[in-house]
């Protein structure tokens, strides 16, 4: 299986790029405090909007902090919050779309026709920036105001599976057998509904990074002086002619690490499918 993926990823040159830039995004967040040439909130104003030089290989920004080391710092924020909203989201739409899809009836009714349904009417951004407008900016509140309409999606693609697989023999086999719904969901068919939701899930932290960098931008993100891309970017927007270096890092900062998890989400669709998989060995 491992010399399969591997075969598959080298197969796809844009796989293998997209891989390298989220073991790349990775490094960056998790080793930001001993890679960041200098602290990220450090203030200079001697040499603020100083172009990208040996001493400052991104330059400075209006304040004189390093560019480099707030890109390298807002690589940590964008994963942390990539990660919180996916497996929040994921968590809740399993539970949900489980439910719905496993025991049907009135209870599929309410959540799949009323809930699911009332949050996919409403776009999941401006959802978000009224959430996070009514409790304020904040880590837990910016995942906790995208993870409200980032269920939905999973908890449908889990409703779906969940009604093609819980009449399949085995599952019938271990509920004649005695065996508890809790069990029934979790040993028999979560195994076997769980390749698209990982593809799911790749894709999604690319939205999730795209929307923390949207409401950082519009000043609904993490406070200062965390570092956050998009926050980056509303502080270059009064410079944007004099000092373009300010928007360009940053901006190519959020679409490498968008660009990287939508390639992934792509190989693994490709690997995961077995019509693509045809010749390849296992």
């Amino acid at each position: 299986m491992r010399s399969s993926f591997r075969h598959h990823i080298v197969a796809q040159p844009l796989a293998a790029a997209g891989l390298v830039l989220l073991i790349l995004f990775a490094v960056m967040a998790f080793f930001a405090p001993w890679i960041a040439p200098a602290n990220p909130a450090s203030i200079d104003l001697m040499h603020r909007l100083a172009p990208p030089s040996a001493a400052h290989w991104f330059g400075t920004d209006e304040l004189g902090r390093d560019i480099l080391s707030r890109v390298i710092y807002g690589a940590r924020l964008s994963l942390t919050v990539a990660v919180s909203v996916v497996g929040l989201s994921l968590s809740v739409g399993i539970i949900l779309g489980g439910i719905a899809g496993y025991y049907g009836g009135a209870i599929d009714t309410v959540l799949n026709i009323f809930a699911m349904n009332a949050f996919m009417a409403l776009p999941g951004i401006l959802l978000a920036i009224a959430f996070v407008a009514f409790l304020g900016p904040g880590l837990i509140n910016l995942i906790l105001a995208l993870s409200i309409g980032g269920w939905v999606g999973y908890a449908r693609l889990v409703r779906g599976q969940v009604l093609a697989i819980r009449e399949r023999e085995f599952v019938e086999a271990a509920r004649a057998l005695g065996a508890s719904d809790l069990r029934i969901f979790f040993r028999h068919i979560l195994p076997n509904i769980i390749q698209p939701l990982i593809v799911q899930s790749a894709i999604g932290m690319a939205g999730a990074v795209l929307a923390e960098a949207t409401l950082s931008f519009l000043g609904l993100g993490v406070p200062p002086p965390t570092s956050s891309w998009g926050e980056m970017l509303n502080d270059a927007r009064s410079h944007l002619f004099d000092a373009p270096h300010l928007v360009v890092f940053p901006a190519i900062a959020v679409m490498l690490c968008v660009l990287s998890f939508n390639f992934i989400g792509d190989a693994l669709r490709d690997y995961l499918d077995p019509r693509t998989r045809i010749g390849v060995g296992l």
